[in-house]
């Protein structure tokens, strides 16, 4: 979901609690906070050797003790537009930083209101080939036989 699409949701829904919703179904507790915003910037080669550069914004939740706490969407969308100067005219995608029990990041699959919360369903990010025309073999349905290549001889393409 992109920054923009993230912020007009949440000023439709101003007074409705956040609650986030990991992949596997359970839920962050109702009390977590948003403790960062960042813009996260990417410089990469992928493995056909194609420079490519992503931007993302990147929202860290994180709960405690303090139980009565509650992140409204208003209170979500005012600290996104204190963000504001770091994406500049820039709409990038949003994700989520959660440490559930280890330190991942989700997609934003959707966002859907449900009486007084405003559910954010978070999603699964994957790896991929991205010099797909380099890398894999021409015919995806037959299981790929990687083969040894002799000492001296260079594959062509990419890794």
């Amino acid at each position: 979901m992109q920054l923009s699409e993230l912020k007009k949701v949440l000023a439709k829904n101003s007074r409705k609690n956040i609650r986030f919703i990991l992949p596997t179904g359970s839920k962050i507790p109702p009390h977590a906070h948003v403790t960062e915003v960042a813009r996260i910037d990417k410089k990469y080669i992928d493995c056909g050797g194609t420079r490519r550069t992503d931007t993302a914004c990147r929202l860290q939740t994180w709960f405690q003790d303090d139980t009565d706490h509650r992140l409204t969407a208003e209170k979500l969308w005012a600290i996104l537009e204190k963000s504001a100067p770091f994406f500049d005219k820039e709409d990038p995608e949003v994700d989520v930083e959660h440490e559930a029990p280890f330190i991942s990041h989700f997609p934003i699959e959707k966002i859907e209101a449900d009486g007084d919360a405003l559910i954010i369903q978070l999603g699964v990010k994957h790896t991929a080939c991205l010099a797909e025309d380099r890398c894999l073999p021409p015919n995806l349905n037959k299981p790929y036989q990687f083969k040894l290549l002799p000492k001296g001889k260079e594959k062509k393409g990419c890794c």
